[in-house]
């Protein structure tokens, strides 16, 4: 059995991968983990403090709060993990629909010692995850799951009586989350003319209210989640409608949320999709400008295109460069110093505001300064140019003997040498499948198509089982 976290929670099928049996003992995990390393101790040792109904509760029991996206399961698999959290002694606050940056937001800024997230992101509605947030807001590293995975099979005795943690519910947490989008915003958007496709998903509240508070103009799309539409062709995964719209109504930008809106995508003024490689370069040189990059330094993934590096070169900005995965761009930049970082996904990480990928305040920032340069979206991403990129996954190979086959070491130096200062090769295993991605940047589209094929060709015949 490979490991139950992935790169971005726990996250599958729901009736099959996802049940509420295993959310119960993922969160009962996470509790008696929390509570093991604060120095309580209960949950494997001892018991939580009771609870003395003469005052306000004892002087420290551990708090959780849970949200969830739109989709129809969120409601069982929450209920399922705060019945996880009581049955350990933690005291939880179903938060309802709130985006996945926005949980991250509220564990830190209202004192919970842990968050708790029940969403599958850009997965259709069948699937749900769950994902969880120490109480500094952060995803937890991999060690710490590993060992809240660890405790799933350990024996251990639920709480019981007074001990049992106390759920309630409290939605209108969502509003401290627009009031901070609202106050991070560096200028107004009077009169902006903007699109917000939110994905039948988590944002569907949040981002207009947001951007309407900021004064622009919002026309939202996909704002009618009924459980099983989250992603269902909109959103930052089908961003074609949203391209339509912004082109029809003549607005100045459009955004695409994902589903629990940790990441998003623009399309400029005549309705071509930007991606988050460009929103990254041009708020880089916004940020450069200001003096407020630190060590001239944007951080970014191995599948940012070629052209991202070749515009920041040209402007003296460096790249530090990290596996796929927020995750890693986050560590990365906390190890660095590093205020800006993210994927091309349109995953986007602000360090100086966030502590996660926030698709409405990457959408908000970039709007304002569309606004405050006085230029259009497009006449901002000039500079940074995309070379056609082509994606191959190849299966059913032995994908832990990439590295060390000669004849697929030699091909890829081959490609390399052929493509030269105009084109990039980037092979790399999965991480949860037994596939090998082969990736191909060049300066056109079949040039690229033919380099990836022959090199997934090679790696078909050289690893396959």
């Amino acid at each position: 059995m490979g490991r139950l976290f992935g790169t971005d929670g726990v996250r599958g099928l729901v009736g099959r991968d996802i049940t509420a049996e295993l959310a119960l003992r993922l969160s009962a995990a996470a509790a008696r983990e929390l509570a093991c390393a604060s120095g309580l101790g209960y949950g494997s040792t001892a018991a939580p403090p009771v609870r003395d109904h003469r005052v306000d509760g004892p002087a420290r029991r551990l708090r959780a709060i849970i949200g969830v996206d739109s989709r129809v399961s969120g409601d069982m698999i929450a209920a399922a993990c705060a019945a996880g959290l009581a049955s350990a002694g933690v005291d939880a606050v179903l938060a309802g629909v709130l985006p996945t940056p926005g949980l991250a937001f509220l564990t830190r800024s209202m004192g919970f010692d842990l968050g708790v997230m029940v969403s599958a992101s850009h997965n259709p509605y069948q699937d749900n995850g769950v994902k969880f947030f120490s109480a500094s807001g952060y995803k937890l590293p991999d060690a710490v799951e590993d060992v809240i995975e660890g405790r799933l099979a350990e024996e251990w005795a639920p709480a019981v009586g007074d001990v049992v943690g106390v759920t309630r519910t409290d939605f209108s947490a969502a509003e401290r989350y627009v009031d901070y989008l609202v106050g991070a915003a560096p200028t107004r958007l009077d009169g902006m003319r903007v699109v917000l496709d939110c994905a039948n998903g988590a944002a569907h509240r949040v981002a207009p209210e947001v951007f309407r508070r900021l004064g622009a103009e919002v026309t939202a799309l996909a704002v009618q989640p009924n459980g099983t539409n989250i992603n269902a062709g909109v959103g930052s995964t089908h961003p074609e409608r949203l391209r339509r719209a912004v082109a029809g109504l003549e607005a100045h930008i459009g955004f695409a949320f994902d589903g629990d809106a940790d990441r998003c995508l623009a399309v400029d003024s005549g309705g071509e999709l930007v991606d988050g490689d460009k929103i990254m370069g041009i708020l880089a040189l916004a940020l450069r400008r200001r003096g407020e990059l630190a060590a001239d330094t944007l951080v970014v993934t191995v599948m940012s295109n070629l052209g991202l590096f070749q515009a920041m070169a040209a402007e003296g900005i460096a790249l530090r460069v990290t596996g796929v995965g927020d995750r890693y761009v986050l560590e990365e930049m906390l190890r660095g110093g590093y205020v800006l970082g993210g994927e091309q996904s349109g995953h986007i990480i602000f360090a100086r505001q966030a502590t996660t990928g926030d698709g409405t305040l990457t959408a908000v920032q970039l709007a304002c300064e569309v606004r405050a340069s006085g230029a259009s979206l497009g006449e901002l991403t000039a500079p940074i140019r995309s070379y056609p990129q082509v994606l191959v996954n190849v299966s059913e190979v032995d994908k832990d003997r990439l590295d060390s086959d000669p004849v697929v070491l030699a091909a890829v130096a081959q490609a390399e040498a052929e493509l030269g200062a105009s084109g990039r090769v980037l092979l790399r295993a999965s991480g949860t499948e037994p596939l090998v991605r082969v990736m191909v940047e060049a300066a056109t589209d079949e040039q690229a198509q033919a380099v990836a094929d022959r090199l997934a060709a090679q790696v078909a015949r050289q690893l396959g089982v």
